[in-house]
């Protein structure tokens, strides 16, 4: 008779532990790791786009190349994530010589752990274990989410979270072959829309951004496909073409196909391009706003976007380009007249030359400036100057994307 498994919470705070594999099903661990404080070494000849993002931030250890022995040396978990049987046993061989507990992604019968399928709400984490059985254990796992998702509202009723999508005709089915744009929201996986969430639950395909909150993707179900679709500014990248292709052909296959993207789809998201691709093809799309990352990344902050006798107003611009690129669209001196509030996104490449452009405008030197690096999540950092300084100090903090920059009075408007 085999033993049922021993739950336990693992504190990884600080404890190295030992990735091997940079394909998908490392890009959908890694992320709970690094939420639970632990000291990921990841060991792979290569890495996908989402993973090295990662790796440049300074949030794991690579080591390019295939294991070796030694590389368990101080590890308290290893998570092998690679699909070669003989490669994955050699791992996991060398982990049970050191009495070191081992995931197996390829095999889980022949693991000393198993990954639980997790919901997380607030300070409340559940695991959920279903005897070897992946399915059985997210299915338990969900409905404990919508459990706990429940809030009773003034009438005495409550939500119904697993109610049909109007946008695709269902009536408790799933209907095949289908796209949503979903916005995962500015980086907490808890600002996820309810809506966005349910879908996820529904997919079969996702495709994903490297901004996508990390521990959405490890609460999928482990026979989802997870294509990783990141566009890392200056360095590996898919086409929007192929995205497009991508999100077509799974549909047409009779995939139920999310497309996941940080912040909203719309909103310098390429979404709307998503949709046109996918209409010209035939295939249907609901798509989920989000939560956007220039008002709730402010916000995160303790800056206000707008704020009475302050700011009635707020522009939010795209700084990919420079002022003085042929192919921008903004009109930085109009924008240096107002007197709102001016949130840029995407613009620390560029900062120096927007901010000198709008000081050459008019808008003074001496505007309070903020930066906030990576918003609502455990890493942010935030950044207040001026906008005559902001730029330098920005250098000289090491402050990097994904980075959202605040100029107006509304940043020191609820000092003191």
């Amino acid at each position: 008779m085999t033993s049922n498994p021993y739950p336990l919470g693992l504190r990884l705070d600080g404890r190295r532990v030992v990735v091997v594999g940079g394909g998908a099903v490392a890009t959908r661990r890694v992320p709970a790791l690094l939420d639970a404080g632990a000291d990921v070494l990841l060991v792979a000849p290569e890495l996908t786009p989402a993973l090295r993002a990662r790796v440049d931030a300074g949030r794991l250890h690579w080591v390019p190349r295939r294991f070796l022995p030694e590389d368990l040396d101080g590890a308290w978990l290893v998570q092998v994530a690679i699909d070669d049987p003989i490669a994955a046993a050699s791992v996991s061989a060398v982990a049970a010589e050191r009495r070191i507990f081992c995931v197996r992604a390829d095999d889980r019968t022949a693991a000393t752990a198993w990954t639980p399928a997790v919901t997380r709400h607030g300070p409340v984490t559940v695991a959920v274990l279903g005897g070897g059985d992946p399915r059985r254990a997210m299915t338990v796992r969900d409905a404990i989410r919508d459990l706990l998702a429940v809030r009773l509202v003034s009438n005495g009723t409550a939500p119904t979270p697993s109610r049909p999508d109007a946008a695709t005709g269902a009536t408790g089915g799933r209907q095949a072959g289908r796209v949503a744009l979903v916005g995962a929201g500015p980086g907490d996986p808890e600002l996820i829309t309810v809506r966005g969430w349910r879908l996820l639950t529904e997919a079969d395909v996702v495709v994903a951004d490297r901004l996508v909150p990390g521990l959405l993707l490890d609460e999928l179900r482990p026979d989802v496909e997870l294509v990783d679709a990141s566009k890392i500014p200056y360095g590996p990248s898919r086409a929007q073409e192929e995205i497009n292709q991508i999100l077509v052909d799974r549909a047409l296959a009779g995939a139920v196909v999310v497309r996941l993207k940080g912040g909203d789809p719309y909103v310098f998201g390429r979404g709307g391009e998503e949709l046109l691709a996918c209409a010209e093809a035939g295939v249907p799309v609901t798509v989920v706003p989000g939560v956007t990352s220039s008002i709730a990344a402010p916000a995160a902050a303790g800056i206000p976007v707008t704020h009475r006798g302050v700011a009635h107003e707020f522009t939010v611009v795209s700084g990919h380009l420079a002022p003085d690129s042929p192919a921008s669209l903004v009109r930085w001196d109009a924008l240096a007249g107002l007197r709102g509030t001016l949130v840029i996104l995407m613009g620390l490449k560029n900062l120096a030359a927007i901010t000198a452009t709008l000081i050459a405008h008019g808008r003074s030197p001496e505007t309070p400036a903020a930066v906030v690096q990576e918003g609502t999540t455990g890493a942010q950092r935030v950044l207040r100057s001026t906008l005559g300084a902001v730029a330098a100090d920005a250098q000289a903090a090491d402050v990097r994307p994904p980075a959202v920059v605040v100029l107006g009075d509304v940043v020191s408007a609820l000092d003191g």
